[in-house]
């Protein structure tokens, strides 16, 4: 089971300097990735996780880099699948997308996206997205979205395209992760005992082995997570209370993967 570290990119931590010092890190620690979030309104501070990713991206070489998750339907796929396929050049090909649909109507309303038929859009918002990273010309006419035809480059340096995992909890969206997309992101808030039948609900709408993505505040449960057959967790420390750079070094240190 892989291990991954959540950049800080929430609070006061999330700092230029702190957050280079922890992607470099978690990169010598042989830490297998690091993970961003997205949050458009709320009292947090949230950096944008793209941008964060590209930060990074130019300070490390190996180490994988992903978001947990993006909101797909904030923005159109043409300009996101852009944005990734940007990352994924700029980084050499270690880029995974975690997608979700959202669920606060605030934030839609402030996208400018409206809040009902919130899984339909999803599901065409993959397929559209797929056509973007696969066709060329590519030409989509859906109910949601539409793509003239036209060429959009550059292509992702990963083939077809990076990773797509798809978060949720409700049982259409974890079948949605196992039909249309590589894996599922099980969020920080997801309850232990509910895991084994998420789980099983994923695998059995893919028609391959899925990943299975999991983020947690701490890591006091890795095996009961080995067993379940999580392909990788995520220590996601933004949330804890009164987290610095100190603790997180530390905990990069105690859990390092290659000790």
């Amino acid at each position: 089971m892989l291990i991954g570290f959540g950049l800080p990119v929430s609070g006061s931590w999330a700092a230029p300097d702190a957050i280079v010092h922890v992607a470099r890190l978690a990169e010598e620690l042989g830490y297998a990735s690091l993970w961003t979030f997205q949050r458009v309104l709320g009292d947090e501070s949230v950096l944008d996780p793209l941008v964060t990713l590209a930060h990074v991206a130019g300070h490390t070489d190996r180490i994988r880099l992903g978001t947990a998750t993006i909101c797909a339907p904030f923005i159109a796929p043409a300009l996101l699948a852009k944005s990734l396929s940007s990352l994924d050049v700029l980084s050499g090909g270690r880029l995974d997308v975690g997608l979700g649909m959202g669920s606060r109507r605030e934030e839609y309303a402030a996208a400018g996206v409206p809040f009902e038929r919130r899984g339909a859009r999803m599901d065409e918002y993959l397929r559209c997205l797929h056509a973007l990273w696969t066709q060329d010309p590519v030409e989509f006419a859906g109910e949601f979205y539409t793509v003239p035809r036209s060429h959009q480059r550059p292509r992702p340096v990963q083939q077809p395209h990076p990773p797509i995992l798809l978060g949720g909890a409700a049982a259409p969206a974890l079948r949605r992760a196992g039909r249309l997309a590589q894996g599922w992101i099980a969020s920080s808030k997801h309850a232990l005992g509910d895991l084994p039948s998420a789980i099983d609900t994923v695998r059995m709408a893919a028609p391959q082995a899925p990943r299975i993505v999991v983020r947690r505040t701490h890591l006091d449960d890795v095996e009961v997570l080995r067993t379940l057959g999580v392909t990788e967790v995520i220590l996601d420390l933004n949330f804890t209370p009164g987290v610095d750079l100190e603790i997180a070094e530390r905990e990069l240190r105690r859990l390092r993967p290659s000790a």
